[in-house]
């Protein structure tokens, strides 16, 4: 059951009333800008101050940079709603704002701290996320949350043996491909607690018939598969027991899907895109199978899990959640609509610029283009829901999370 959150009379500036609003704004323009900055380094046109090579940097900001912000809006809205506790607000989600931030430069200005000031100040932020996750999560005795906690910190290892691995190697390697199975971990843990409920929901009011299955023994079974899978990807990403559990895993978060009942989703598209973007979890199982029996470029499955999955499912949950919190109707504008349909561009467009190397430069800048419209576009849309007074702080959350 879900705890009832307790309510507290907040008077100061909105955009600090609740951890989703400055992360999920913050996040979303910043991952706009990080590819608007890349495609011009990428040409060489421009050259960054940072200790780390190019693709590194595009790569870190990516998964350590934009994701760690709206992963951690998301269970600061959402542990409220698990342990029935108040929300961080105020001056400490201000300072973890200011934290967030910080990283965010010593990352970019690396050559000038130096890798050891960007590092800690970096990996910083994920501590303090799990410890205030960790802390809010006992106290409220919700010990079925505490993995959430775990995926935090094995991401915050991620964050640590990537500039370790950057400055004594030279290039991350083995601590992206890491990085990139702690978040597929987490996306199939949470996504597979909120798409289906989220579905049964609306299907038991708007449509009534076939329902998602209740997560049982399947779903932890799928889980634990695609975590050895991924986990024989990070050692040794080519080869036949990679590419065989890797396919092992892809099927069965197909079938995992399959049972969400996510084709009777249609007429609302803030259920369909969760769906959607789901399913580039079993894609990249499969298409980085693929690459492992040297099938397809090394990279495809990649992209599949990082713009289609992570994208779309960041996407899909920042703006359901902003609906939900500040007091709109639970539904998909045609501006939703469009951010969302940008945002499957993206994915689709980079996954083939991967596959089809003969076109690649349209399609990079496809995906380059389409992705920043989709995040700008949320920012744009629901960036006055964020910063905004929230109509419902004299009320209880609705729990959307």
């Amino acid at each position: 059951m879900t705890a009832t959150p307790q309510r507290r009379t907040y008077d100061g500036l909105p955009l600090f009333s609740y951890g989703f609003r400055p992360f999920f704004l913050l996040g979303s323009i910043y991952a706009g800008l990080v590819i608007l900055v890349w495609l011009p380094v990428f040409h060489g046109e421009i050259t960054l101050t940072s200790g780390f090579a190019p693709r590194d940097w595009h790569v870190h900001e990516m998964l350590f940079g934009y994701l760690p912000a709206v992963i951690t809006g998301f269970l600061f809205t959402a542990i409220p709603n698990w342990t029935g506790r108040l929300p961080i607000q105020g001056k400490p989600l201000m300072a973890l704002v200011a934290v967030w931030l910080a990283g965010r430069a010593g990352v970019t200005f690396s050559a000038h701290t130096g890798w050891l000031v960007a590092m800690l100040v970096d990996s910083g932020f994920l501590l303090l996320v799990a410890a205030a996750a960790a802390r809010e999560i006992l106290a409220g005795r919700n010990w079925r949350n505490l993995n959430v906690v775990m995926v935090l910190l094995l991401l915050l290892a991620g964050n640590v043996a990537f500039h370790l691995e950057a400055h004594f190697h030279g290039a991350a390697d083995i601590a992206v491909r890491f990085g990139i199975a702690v978040v597929v971990l987490l996306i199939a843990l949470i996504g597979g607690r909120i798409v289906p409920s989220f579905t049964r929901n609306w299907l038991v009011r708007e449509n009534p018939g076939r329902l998602p299955v209740p997560f049982g023994r399947f779903d932890i079974i799928v889980v634990a598969v695609g975590a050895l899978a991924s986990l024989c990807w990070v050692v040794s990403p080519v080869g036949g027991l990679t590419g065989s559990a890797l396919a092992l895993a892809g099927v069965l978060h197909l079938v995992r899907l399959g049972r969400w009942a996510g084709d009777r989703t249609w007429r609302e598209r803030l259920l369909l895109i969760l769906h959607v973007g789901y399913a580039f979890i079993p894609l990249g199982f499969l298409l980085n199978a693929a690459s492992a029996f040297d099938l397809v470029p090394v990279g495809a499955g990649i992209h599949a899990w990082m713009v289609g999955a992570a994208g779309i499912m960041t996407l899909a949950v920042m703006s359901r959640a902003t609906l939900g919190h500040t007091g709109q109707p639970l539904t998909a504008s045609l501006a939703t609509e469009a951010i969302y349909a940008a945002v499957v561009v993206a994915a689709v467009s980079r996954i083939c610029a991967v596959i089809e190397p003969a076109h690649s430069e349209p399609l990079l800048h496809l995906a380059a283009l389409a992705w920043a419209a989709a995040f700008f576009g949320f920012a744009v849309a629901y960036g006055p829901l964020l910063a905004g007074v929230d109509r419902r702080r004299k009320s209880a959350p609705k729990m959307v999370a």
